[in-house]
């Protein structure tokens, strides 16, 4: 058989991705936080983006720059878009260009220095050496104080054993442990214990209510306390329920992560992408511009780029492009904020009951449903949900908790899951804390409001809340 080669002619059809489309694509998914970034770091490496500043206008005349508007929005972006190199840069720049406004600034005032209002957080290993220094130990005691600080978890417990740190340190154990002694009195009390049992204890000594029974549970009856299995306890020490409960009260205020008072871990703030407000009898949908830099190409760019001859050779290709990345990027923070304020209005004309009435009256709704309402694709409809936020009279949601699954009821329309997840949470917490509902009686009082949901559906939605089963919810 003969090998030989031949040429062949194939039409076929592919899906291409511009490169303007797959920034839209983007810039679509990104946070308001990660787009800030985004937009800051393209006008740091961009020469012909520039931010136009919000002041005060001055008018300068019948044609100053200050009466001109900004243009309109542009076309959507569609996937037979192409970029041709005959681009008529005059008439390009000049559309997706907004002319700034003149202004001046009244007066001048310094701004404050980032040092007098951004506070160092202390950590937990700054602290305890701070205590440390503190002390009339030797030095040697002070090195060995050092080594078991840096052994610390961010619980505050000691990660590794006495013996490990004897073994790496060269260091006697007996010395390590009378070390370890005092440190376990520095603040916050409990610091540097071993375990569990161990940091609960050196709270209860350090208050004096280190009682036989208290002891004793700590160390024997973890488990019982978890569980809250009380009558275990009388049992097997011989008291009454009174003296556990009461004995019970003070274990519960002691500290078992005493370290997480230094952890770095700060408060994500939610900053809403979209407003949802209601006046008189209809809601309005407002995108939340603030902090979001008003962009335009350059002025003096824009002018070399229309004096023929100015620019040539590398300097002209380069010019170009990042004539073309900032008009790309202009077009495509648009393109994103007209997508999501469509999304939103779907939304909320599915959902008009709950911005409303409340959750309750949230109803089943997929993606699809949107999507074909504003003819868009799913993906982009899951794009422009993610990690997107919107402020409702009924408080803040992503806008993927407006799609739910539905859960079927004995009579009439479906449900959707979130709903009767509120309906769930509502239920415990009418509930008589001595006799909690369990998950089959919860079930038992969703069917009798026409919410027909198994038990395993139940404990499903109670652990999403994080909310304890019936035997851990008892009180005493």
């Amino acid at each position: 058989m003969a090998i030989e080669l031949r040429q062949q002619l194939k039409l076929s059809q592919q899906l291409v991705m511009t490169p303007q489309l797959q920034q839209a694509i983007k810039l679509l998914q990104l946070s308001r936080l990660e787009l800030l970034d985004t937009i800051r770091q393209e006008l740091v490496e961009n020469p012909t983006l520039e931010e136009v500043q919000e002041t005060a206008e001055v008018k300068t005349g019948e044609n100053s720059e200050a009466e001109q508007e900004t243009p309109s929005l542009e076309k959507e972006v569609t996937i037979d878009e192409k970029i041709h190199d005959d681009i008529d840069w005059s008439n390009y720049i000049d559309e997706y260009n907004s002319p700034g406004k003149a202004h001046f600034e009244s007066e001048e005032r310094e701004a404050p220095r980032y040092e007098a209002f951004v506070a160092h957080k202390e950590s937990l290993s700054e602290h305890l050496h701070w205590q440390l220094m503190m002390t009339s130990l030797s030095d040697e005691e002070k090195q060995i104080g050092g080594l078991i600080i840096g052994n610390l978890d961010k619980n505050g417990y000691l990660s590794s054993t006495v013996e490990e740190l004897s073994e790496s340190s060269n260091i006697d154990s007996g010395k390590i442990e009378s070390v370890l002694s005092g440190l376990q009195s520095f603040d916050p009390v409990g610091v540097c214990a071993k375990d569990l049992k161990d940091c609960l204890l050196i709270q209860a000594r350090h208050i004096g209510c280190d009682s036989p029974l208290l002891v004793n549970i700590i160390d024997h009856h973890l488990q019982h306390l978890e569980s809250k299995n009380y009558k275990a306890i009388c049992r097997a020490r011989k008291v009454s329920i009174d003296m556990v409960v009461s004995t019970v009260k003070i274990i519960r205020d002691l500290d078992p992560r005493p370290g997480l008072m230094f952890s770095y871990d700060t408060p994500q703030y939610i900053n809403p992408d979209i407003y949802v407000y209601k006046m008189e009898n209809e809601f309005v949908i407002l995108l939340n511009d603030d902090g979001m830099p008003r962009l335009r190409i350059n002025n003096f760019y824009k002018n070399a780029m229309q004096n023929e001859g100015a620019i040539t050779g590398n300097a002209k290709d380069y010019m170009q492009e990042k004539l073309r990345s900032a008009s790309w990027l202009i077009k495509s923070i648009q393109q994103r904020q007209k997508t999501i304020y469509k999304v939103m209005e779907s939304i909320l004309k599915f959902q008009k009951d709950f911005f409303d009435k409340g959750i309750e009256h949230l109803k089943p709704m997929v993606l699809r449903d949107v999507a074909s309402d504003i003819d868009m694709h799913e993906s982009t409809v899951s794009r422009v949900t993610t990690n997107k936020y919107t402020f409702t009279p009924q408080g803040i949601f992503e806008l993927k908790y407006f799609f739910n699954s539905s859960i079927s009821r004995v009579h009439g329309e479906a449900i959707a899951s979130a709903s009767v997840q509120e309906r769930i949470r509502q239920i415990i917490e009418s509930e008589n804390g001595k006799k909690p509902y369990s998950d089959d009686r919860i079930s038992e009082i969703l069917k009798t409001s026409n919410i027909d949901i198994a038990r395993r559906t139940v404990a499903k939605y109670r652990e999403m809340m994080n909310i304890l089963p019936s035997n851990k919810r008892r009180q005493f």
